[in-house]
């Protein structure tokens, strides 16, 4: 697999190359469609891979490189969906020890998906646009599933 654009300047995923055409496929949506060999150049040292993340939403990708396990991702959406939030009430509320909140919390700040606030004169944490977005993109229930 490689990395190609169009003359517009849109990048694609070469699927397979034959004599006239290639087979591109589209990584925001996964669509394949065949292209003349002549539109389309090979993108040198860029990721094929790096491009296939390319098709999903940056804060999706932003979350998805902070949360470590299923109880991350879970305080990451008590704070969206609670915040802003104080620390000693996140704490109550979570089923992690202080080191491990206070560790993901660290990892959710550098990703810039929750910043420190004040809640009520005391210090606590608050979600960005960003890990509001990805939130909601990941509970989105396309055609309907659950």
């Amino acid at each position: 697999m490689q990395t190609v654009r169009d003359g517009d300047g849109e990048t694609y995923l070469l699927v397979k190359r034959s004599a006239e055409s290639s087979r591109v496929r589209d990584p925001a949506t996964g669509a394949e469609r065949y292209v003349d060999n002549d539109d389309i150049s090979v993108v040198d040292g860029e990721s094929p891979l790096a491009t296939a993340a390319s098709g999903v939403p940056e804060s999706v990708r932003r979350t998805l490189g902070a949360v470590r396990d299923d109880r991350s991702l879970g305080l990451l959406a008590v704070v969206v969906d609670e915040g802003p939030i104080a620390a000693i009430d996140l704490l109550d509320a979570a089923d992690m020890c202080e080191s491990d909140l206070h560790g993901s919390i660290t990892e959710f700040r550098a990703a810039g998906l929750v910043e420190e606030s004040e809640v009520a004169g005391r210090r606590g944490y608050e979600a960005t646009a960003v890990a509001v977005e990805a939130i909601e993109f990941l509970r989105d229930e396309p055609n309907g599933d659950a």
